[in-house]
């Protein structure tokens, strides 16, 4: 009888993603992982594929965390907005995994039964056939590139930057060359990047609602 697993992939997937939230995706390798979990390097092999299989460890525990409850129901908007909020909580609370879930392609049980519940839904507002991929292009690219503009965009903190250094900075540009960079500088320095994801994605449902599916 062989020996009993040391590693529930669950436990895998928890210190995959610490060590990545803590130092970054560079900081991940099976050596790092095996120093975070007290064992050998070659120990892991028994459980992932190298570097490719630590990745997809990321990328799935993030989609997990992307519950939704209450999903399906008879309001199609309510379960697009609710799937989208989820998607876009997970992804924001690792936001060095972002990449990986831009350009892996991936097939684990979360990220398929997220794709399937959202496509669901807006079958349930009428789309079909390509009106439903880009149904589902637009949403999941709203929530992506939000979370990635909010995380790594112009007017967005960086590591030991604040929001308002950033700001401030560029409210100091010459106003006659970027009054809307300063404008809107001066707006996100007081705003709520959840009212601000909410707001947006009013505009998204709004646009699915007045663009059926022909």
């Amino acid at each position: 009888m062989p020996a009993p697993r040391r590693f529930s992939r669950a436990r895998l997937q928890e210190a995959a993603l610490a060590l990545v939230d803590a130092e970054g995706l560079d900081a991940l390798s099976m050596r790092s992982l095996a120093a975070a979990l007290g064992t050998g390097a070659m120990t892991l092999y028994n459980y992932v594929e190298g570097r490719e299989g630590l990745e997809a460890l990321l990328v799935e525990a993030v989609m997990a965390e992307a519950v939704c409850e209450g999903v399906p129901s008879d309001d199609w908007r309510a379960d697009v907005r609710a799937l989208a909020r989820a998607t876009w909580r997970s992804v924001r609370a690792h936001p060095d995994v972002i990449p990986l879930i831009l350009t892996r392609r991936t097939f684990d049980e979360p990220t398929l039964l997220q794709g399937e519940a959202l496509l669901d839904a807006l079958a349930r507002g009428g789309r079909t056939g390509r009106d439903l991929l880009v149904g589902l292009r637009v949403v999941t690219g709203y929530v992506m590139g939000f979370a990635q503009a909010e995380l790594a965009g112009p007017l967005s903190a960086g590591r030991g930057e604040s929001v308002a250094e950033i700001t401030d900075r560029v409210r100091a540009l010459p106003p006659e060359r970027f009054p809307r960079l300063i404008d809107a500088a001066a707006a996100a320095s007081g705003s709520d990047p959840g009212a601000e994801f909410e707001a947006g994605l009013d505009v998204v449902i709004a646009g699915l609602d007045a663009a059926p599916s022909a």
